[in-house]
């Protein structure tokens, strides 16, 4: 089934700037957005699937840029794992559409809870318990922002602490109503209600104590025995971990550039090519190179990058080399800024042979060496790569993806080109997070950003480099405090405040 909502929302190739930010809320569906002057159809994300239930209610939310002026179309897909067929034209259903203007809390709470003498629902064994948590709306409703795992046979469960930001739980708002709801699991999706209790956020910020222990009741059974759940700890708040006001961490953030050099980007020499020297114009490299470059060059603090190049044969003998210094000096492969990058991109298009295959894992490992000496927390490596997107070292890329994923360094992929891109949306790990060898990547460390999607239709201009800037950037706050927080690194205290030589405050008493 399908439907469409005109709502004003995030289209990724006009230059406006948001009004503000607005979370929606479906059930089992693809969201997909309408470019403007393309009007083509864009998949923005995806729920998680639930099975066995013709009414779904889905944690995963859809979080878009909200624009006063535009009118902003938005098309719902829903799938089945197995589909059972349908009439055309029949009514399959309703959704029911949400949404909510997001505060700008950027505190992220972790908590973990556990129950005791739950009530026993399964005929043969005990319970197999799990929580559900719902945000109360501005209508009165509830919105569900987070499902526990399942602890099995247990009247007496601990379950396994989770993070979730405090915008999930109350918007921002720390006295508003927070319902959580536990109840039996069973396979055939009929889970059994146990009961419920409500909170709010500045209660669960009390820790662990006797405050944050909850009588469970069911209403349908007036004569039922309640049950207590206890609150263990929480956590609260990226800024614990880094805040630019009130703490400071001394670390310098070094940024890689790694530039596609493989067959497949066409020949330079010909005007088709991606990589095509024309002396009016940047190619798409160039311009890609430029506009990310110019944007994350700023917070490098010596302006001196390693470029290197992948996927092509090198002077004087043709060996084939995944990991060369575009300026061709093996001991200093750094450039001057973003100009000596591009300098040196046009002298190795003079020198070297596009050639291939597209192998991605020898620069993330060649960034994780350096990452890998230096895990204190005093710095912090970004690898940027510019791709056509065709790749192929997949296993190789997801293992070293996966290694890196423990060390403290980043992965932008830039895909330049009308590739689908469908592999480097697989690296990004946004809904699934990557694994190598039955091993979960540690944390998500991958942006893709389609280069694309900030040009106009001439191809030749960038559209809003500040939506650029913000789209190639969007992760990396995160993926640095994730890795802080996983090595237990805090911020240093906040100096005190500059006194000048002979002077003193003076205070007033009241």
């Amino acid at each position: 089934a399908s439907d469409m909502s005109s709502v004003y929302d995030f289209d990724p190739i006009t230059g406006n700037i948001p009004a503000t930010k607005v979370e929606i809320t479906v059930s089992l569906c693809v969201l997909y957005t309408q470019g403007v002057e393309t009007k083509q159809w864009r998949e923005f994300g995806r729920t998680e699937v639930i099975d066995n239930t013709l009414n779904p209610d889905f944690v995963r939310k859809y979080i878009l840029d909200y624009f006063f002026e535009e009118k902003q179309n938005l098309r719902f897909d829903f799938r089945l794992e197995k589909p059972l067929g349908g009439i055309p034209g029949k009514k399959c259903g309703t959704i029911i559409l949400s949404a909510e203007e997001l505060s700008n809390c950027r505190d992220s709470a972790t908590m973990q809870f556990c129950a005791n003498k739950l009530d026993k629902k399964d005929f043969f064994g005990k319970s197999d318990p799990f929580m559900v948590f719902y945000r109360s709306n501005e209508d009165g409703t509830f919105t569900i922002c987070h499902k526990t795992e399942v602890v099995k046979n247990t009247l007496n469960p601990v379950w396994q602490p989770f993070t979730i930001p405090v915008r999930a739980l109350c918007n921002g708002d720390y006295d508003r109503t927070i319902k959580v709801e536990v109840y039996d699991w069973d396979r055939d999706g009929s889970h059994d209600f146990i009961g419920d209790f409500t909170t709010s956020y500045r209660e669960l910020a009390r820790g662990q104590s006797q405050f944050n222990v909850y009588e469970v009741s069911n209403s349908s059974y007036p004569k039922f025995k309640s049950m207590s759940v206890g609150f263990w700890d929480l956590f609260t708040s990226m800024t614990d971990i880094l805040d630019p006001i009130s703490d400071t961490i001394d670390i310098s953030i070094n940024f890689t550039v790694a530039i596609d050099f493989t067959a497949s980007n066409g020949n330079p020499s010909q005007s088709t090519s991606l990589h095509y020297m024309n002396p009016y114009q940047l190619n798409a490299y160039a311009m890609a190179l430029k506009a990310v470059g110019e944007i994350i060059q700023d917070y490098d603090s010596d302006k001196m990058f390693p470029a290197l190049g992948f996927g092509a044969k090198l002077p004087p003998d043709g060996r084939v080399s995944h990991e060369f210094p575009l300026n061709g000096n093996m001991e200093n492969p750094y450039c001057n800024g973003i100009e000596g990058i591009l300098e040196a991109y046009h002298q190795s298009l003079k020198t070297v042979q596009l050639y291939g295959p597209t192998n991605f894992a020898p620069v993330v490992n060649h960034v994780a060496r350096y990452a890998a000496a230096v895990q204190d927390g005093s710095q912090y490596f970004v690898l940027l790569i510019i791709t056509d997107g065709v790749i192929s070292d997949m296993a190789q890329t997801k293992e070293a993806i996966v290694n890196g994923a423990k060390l403290p360094m980043s992965i932008i992929i830039v895909g330049v080109g009308q590739a689908e891109f469908d592999a480097m949306v697989e690296l990004d790990g946004d809904d699934i997070r990557i694994s190598s060898r039955g091993k979960l990547a540690e944390r998500d460390i991958v942006q893709f950003v389609p280069f694309r999607d900030y040009m106009d239709r001439t191809g030749n201009h960038v559209l809003s480099m500040a939506r650029l800037a913000k789209d190639v950037l969007a992760e990396i706050p995160d993926q640095f405090i994730s890795y802080m927080k996983s090595r237990g690194i805090k911020p240093n205290p906040a100096p005190p405040p500059y006194t000048p030589p002979g002077h003193q405050h003076h205070h007033t008493q009241i």
